[in-house]
């Protein structure tokens, strides 16, 4: 016997809850982005705010909200569309019921985005219109379609990506060289592209290089630039230490330029990575007028070395700090303030192991006492200048020779070669014959430990050249400082930089001076 059964239609909305006998507005906005800044394509994005407010107004049952966009952004995700998350934001406080945005691809060109971003609207009652595609996001059909056309949009992104990767590549390879202008000091841009020097940004690197060979950390020579009102590259006030360091590190400021130095991980993300040799690098030698002397920036490049290797020493923000040592512990001395709350305040130098463990007995200075004590260093030392002189000239040679570390870094390289060649032909053994798997580590492994040994020494004996290298010209340098020196009469703190290595404190009444040639001066 047939059942009879009665249909009792629906009298909700299904996505808003609404009565539909109820006839309501809908509240609508658009959604319009151009992923560039040039002319064409701003032209492109005002022509979409145009066309979809007066679309927005032809309709008596919508109601107008406004359109939101976003300029010379990417839709590869959504992270920095500020346009984009108000609109997402507004729709689900309840101020939109639908959004009208011209394709998949103005919306988001990637899949994961579009489609929690759609499906978060739904939930919400939020309906997504694709003009060019024709899809409703609340057809049965829509996601479906959405994510067939939001994977063709991805795809398309990997291709102009790869394409813009490619062609960049090219460029490098052509030994095109091209640099952010607005944020690189020194600098200008030339008719045709080129690195034309900027006179007076170029008088700023010249004095970071000058400081820092004196003997500055990038912290002092950053303090001292943002003291003299002197704007960073990027044009602001306040230089930091990594501004300085980038600065100092950078080869284009010798006239060469070395490209492909980060690369892009992801295409969506665009997140992008320190190449340390992933993808290639090209060098490209005198490309451009140098601003610093290749000698001097090489100059620099070892003094950063010297000073990564006495990293808890040379890590300063004072021209004091790393420079007075205690004798009783061999630590460093470090400032204190002293009645800091009052109006007896007053900094001074201690050893930092003062109060820890092994109390060291050694006296406290303020900085004054400093100044003087260095002030008579500096005086004796010029009495006694004719004997220094004839002294370094007899034991140069012996302090600052490379002669037995270069015999030696050329002797590993023949064991390192040597042993190249033995674990070659055990690959080529194994292949040919296919060893025994426990037999092949038995060989292969002892080789291989001997071959990164023999490398790391190699890099340490390389270091230790550039360090007496180094070592050498500071002292040429000291020594044509000291020719010219007259009497002092006041603290200089240049001269403090450029002259002191460092000061070993035994007690109040006797204070060792070491200066860069490495003459001692006891007081």
């Amino acid at each position: 016997m047939a059942k009879n059964v009665m249909t009792i239609p629906a009298t909700l909305n299904r996505f808003t809850s609404t009565p539909k006998t109820k006839v309501t507005k809908r509240k609508v906005c658009a959604y319009a982005r151009v992923s560039t800044d040039h002319l064409e394509q701003l032209t492109s994005y005002e022509a979409q705010v145009s066309y979809y407010t007066d679309y927005i107004q032809q309709h008596s049952d919508w109601e107008f909200v406004k359109v939101y966009s976003d300029e010379g952004v990417t839709g590869c995700n959504t992270k920095h569309r500020i346009g984009f998350a108000q609109m997402v934001a507004d729709a689900l406080d309840g101020k939109i019921n639908l959004i009208i945005t011209k394709s998949v691809s103005r919306f988001a060109r990637n899949t994961v985005d579009s489609l929690t971003t759609i499906r978060t609207l739904k939930e919400h009652g939020v309906e997504v219109y694709f003009e060019k595609e024709n899809i409703w996001t609340f057809d049965s059909k829509g996601e479906l379609l959405i994510s067939l056309m939001s994977s063709i949009a991805q795809e398309e992104s990997r291709s102009i990506s790869e394409n813009c990767t490619w062609g960049q590549r090219r460029r490098f390879e052509e030994g095109k060289v091209s640099v952010p202008f607005k944020r690189f000091l020194g600098y200008d841009k030339g008719e045709n592209g080129e690195l034309v020097v900027n006179p007076e940004q170029a008088v700023t690197v010249r004095r970071i290089y000058a400081e820092f060979l004196q003997g500055k950390s990038p912290y002092q020579i950053a303090k001292g630039l943002t003291a003299d009102g002197i704007p960073t590259p990027g044009g602001k006030q306040k230089w930091t230490d990594k501004v300085i360091r980038s600065i100092l590190t950078n080869e284009k400021y010798k006239g060469d330029a070395l490209l492909q130095k980060v690369y892009t991980t992801d295409f969506l993300t665009k997140k992008k990575k320190k190449n340390n040799g992933e993808v290639p690098q090209y060098y490209v030698k005198d490309d451009h007028e140098a601003i610093i002397e290749p000698e001097i920036f090489d100059l620099v490049q070892k003094q950063m070395l010297l000073r990564t290797k006495e990293e808890k020493r040379t890590s300063t923000v004072s021209i004091f700090s790393g420079k007075i040592k205690c004798a009783d512990c061999s630590g460093w001395y470090g400032s204190k303030v002293w009645h800091s709350n009052d109006k007896y305040r007053r900094v001074v130098w201690q050893c930092n192991h003062k109060f820890k463990g092994q109390k060291c007995t050694t006296p406290t200075f303020s900085e004054s006492e400093i100044k003087e004590l260095f002030i008579k260093a500096v005086n004796l030392l010029l009495t006694q200048k004719s004997e220094i002189f004839s002294a370094y000239d007899t034991i140069q040679d012996e302090l600052f020779s490379t002669d037995s570390l270069e015999q030696e870094r050329s002797n590993i390289q023949t064991e390192i070669d040597a042993l190249s060649q033995k674990i070659e032909l055990l690959i080529r053994e194994n292949a040919a014959s296919a060893i025994e798997p426990e037999e092949y580590r038995n060989r292969y492994t002892p080789m291989i430990k001997q071959y990164d040994a023999l490398l790391e020494k190699q890099n340490s004996l390389a270091e230790e050249i550039t360090v007496r290298q180094l070592r050498r010209e500071q002292a040429e340098l000291f020594r044509k400082e000291l020719e010219t020196a007259g009497a002092v009469s006041e603290f200089d703190e240049s001269l403090w930089i450029s002259m002191t290595d460092y000061i070993t404190v035994h007690s109040k009444e006797k204070i060792m001076f070491t200066f860069k040639d490495g003459v001692q001066i006891t007081l």
